[in-house]
């Protein structure tokens, strides 16, 4: 059986309409700045002076955005096209996008909800509106959707599933045998050991996505739960905490991680203990929040103090101690350094963050007026401040899970944490950069899954950024 081509039957067809439209589009590219500079003209208006572009700009700016839109007509048609060929007419490109379909259903189906109940969903119904943030939404619930469908996606298992025959084979090469299996064809070539390329980069969506949220979220808790009476009350709490923040940011990120998975320092228990402090946070947080809002009803007040101390209890015992009386929950020991690191790094730095937002919006009308009616010190904090705080720091969760990423990346690039079968992006990086100059396909597919999900991620950033302003 022959190898496939990348387009498969559609090429013929498709591939020259698509190098003509990049050219096209590259060449816009270039030359609408120079038609910006060279042709605009300051245009005084009654209120301001505005920025008048040349008929050459006008003109060039008009031809990017139709090469532009003709780009993604054709990438469109060769995704449609390669789902809706016979199987005997699939490039590779045309499988991944068959593979994929709960990916394309999910998506649609949520950007139509999206549009649907727009006006209720505050700033991510605008997002649609926004070319950047738009791009990014998509890009990030594409990741989402397959991690959660991850095991209907990858033909093969990322770890158990090694052909010998299949180490370090370029993408469409067929598996020896195939008739004898379901899948035929490894889409994205195979790594050192002979696993799918295609099936490890997608379960490793689900590995990357299963930590960074995560790690983000404990974080936040952590950095909001300090953050906030830093900055409202100030005075020595401050000063400490503050204190405490610049030491941890003062200390290497990398020694820290390789101090962390030293023998000497998990045989002394330093990680467990790290999660044991770290994850006490989200039930203080959330225990504080039920008791500020719903003081006065003492019932309900001490209903939800109860279900989250139970439920946050387990979770605890499970996840910072593996000690799990219904032996459900437990990290293993690389995945909780990693996410002890992650938390621990960026938890100051959120501290910042929120410690500045209060100090700015505790001189607000409505905190007074909340400080009037006799409110407490946490319910001002909890909702008067940090609602009207919550662009920025949506902005940064979403910049921050990003950055957790690639943090998640270069750690296992560097071996650390996770185990050397792991299927992440970093580990795989890290195993195939040894061939990368003959086999560039192993290594080269996480990178670029890494730099598609922080892209979308800073272009998410970005939307809600606009979208906050304008709220």
């Amino acid at each position: 059986m022959e190898r496939l081509s990348w387009t498969g039957a559609l090429g013929p067809w498709l591939l020259p309409a698509l190098e003509a439209a990049l050219v096209v589009l590259t060449l816009a590219a270039l030359a609408h700045p120079v038609a910006l500079l060279a042709g605009g003209r300051i245009a005084p208006g009654s209120e301001a002076a505005r920025f008048r572009t040349g008929k050459a700009a006008r003109v060039t700016g008009g031809l990017f955005r139709l090469s532009l839109g003709a780009v993604a007509a054709l990438i469109l048609a060769f995704l449609i096209g390669g789902m809706l060929a016979p199987p005997e007419a699939k490039g590779i490109l045309g499988r991944i996008a068959t593979r994929l379909w709960p990916v394309w259903l999910s998506l649609g189906a949520s950007l139509a909800l999206i549009a649907l109940f727009r006006r209720r969903l505050g700033l991510l119904g605008h997002l649609p509106g926004n070319p950047a943030g738009a791009v990014g939404l998509g890009l990030v619930l594409f990741w989402i959707f397959a991690a959660l469908f991850a095991g209907q996606i990858a033909p093969f298992d990322p770890v158990t599933d090694v052909i010998a025959g299949m180490k370090n084979k370029p993408p469409g090469t067929p598996l020896p045998g195939h008739d004898a299996t379901a899948h035929g064809y490894y889409l994205l070539g195979g790594d050192a050991l002979g696993r799918d390329v295609f099936s490890r980069a997608v379960s490793g969506a689900r590995v990357v996505l299963a930590i960074a949220p995560a790690a983000t979220v404990f974080a936040f808790m952590v950095g909001i739960t300090l953050g906030l009476p830093a900055g409202y009350l100030g005075g020595r709490l401050d000063t400490g905490l503050t204190f405490l923040a610049n030491l941890v940011l003062a200390f290497p990120v990398i020694l820290l991680f390789f101090l962390l998975v030293t023998p000497e320092i998990v045989a002394m228990g330093v990680p467990r203990y790290m999660a044991g402090g770290l994850f006490l946070f989200p039930l203080i947080f959330l225990t504080i929040l039920w008791k500020s809002r719903f003081r006065t009803r003492p019932t309900l007040c001490a209903g939800l103090i109860a279900t989250t101390l139970v439920l946050g209890g387990w979770l605890y015992a499970g996840l910072a101690w593996d000690a799990d009386p219904l032996g459900l929950l437990a990290l293993p020991p690389g995945a909780l350094i990693v996410f002890v690191s992650v938390v621990f790094v960026n938890a100051p730095s959120v501290f910042r963050i929120v410690r500045g937002l209060t100090l700015d919006l505790r001189s607000r009308d409505y905190v007074a007026a909340a400080q009037t009616r006799g409110e407490g010190a946490w319910y001002i904090m909890l909702w008067e401040i940090l609602p009207n705080a919550r662009g920025p720091l949506l902005v940064d969760f979403c910049l921050r899970i990003g950055y957790t990423t690639i943090l998640l990346g270069t750690l296992g690039f560097f071996g650390l944490g996770l185990p050397p079968e792991s299927p992440d992006w970093g580990t795989s990086i890290n195993a195939g950069r040894g061939l990368l100059q003959f086999v560039p396909f192993p290594p080269l597919v996480p990178a670029i899954a890494i730099m598609s999900l922080v892209l979308g991620l800073n272009l998410l950033a970005d939307g809600l950024r606009e979208e906050s302003l304008k709220d």
